[in-house]
């Protein structure tokens, strides 16, 4: 939670607190940005205008991070032009002060379970990628000619290679992806 205004910080960090949940408040944009980095699941609760830089502008510099949490605006003057230019800037919901409770609290439900499922999918990439990262570079080339439907004669022609060395090279590569059918390969690499 990022806002100016301490009885706001205090209000909500009480709330999130009794619901089970925990909570870092910050007057400033800068005192959030000395306290980076941030591990694990969570969601930024934001000011949009306070002294020195705008709840806008560190929404900016977060974004540029591995660990871009989502944002829910707060702002004690909503508009239809600051709630446009909120979503724009990838606001998953822009609230009015005095926030509600109960919709501040599903808001926050809302944007951790997007920000875990979002982790949960970079992890799985980054997984992929490591595996990916393990073949040899005639392993990868072997893959690669699965990835297009190849037939293994066709990939020993491609590559002046032997059935048989093409075979060691796709079950390799089949092995270090941990998967076992050319289906799952497929899928496997699609969601990279």
């Amino acid at each position: 939670m990022i806002d100016d205004e301490s009885e706001v910080r205090a209000g909500i960090s009480r709330l999130l607190r009794a619901v089970g949940w925990k909570a870092e408040v910050f007057a400033s944009a800068e005192e959030f940005m000395a306290r980076l980095p941030f591990t694990g699941v969570g969601c930024l609760v934001l000011d949009v205008s306070m002294p020195g830089m705008t709840g806008p502008e560190l929404h900016d510099r977060i974004r540029e991070t591995d660990n871009a949490f989502p944002v829910i605006y707060l702002t004690g003057r909503c508009n239809v032009a600051t709630s446009v230019q909120a979503m724009k800037w990838g606001a998953l919901d822009v609230l009015e002060k005095p926030v509600d409770d109960e919709i501040l609290l599903q808001a926050i439900a809302a944007a951790v379970e997007r920000h875990r499922q979002d982790c949960q999918r970079r992890d799985a990439k980054d997984s992929i990628a490591a595996r990916l990262g393990t073949l040899s570079p005639r392993e990868r080339e072997v893959l690669d000619q699965v990835m297009l439907g190849r037939l293994n004669k066709q990939i020993a022609d491609d590559l002046r290679i032997s059935l048989k060395t093409v075979k060691v090279h796709r079950g390799r590569a089949m092995a270090k992806m941990q998967v076992r059918s050319v289906a799952q390969l497929v899928h496997l690499c699609c969601r990279l």
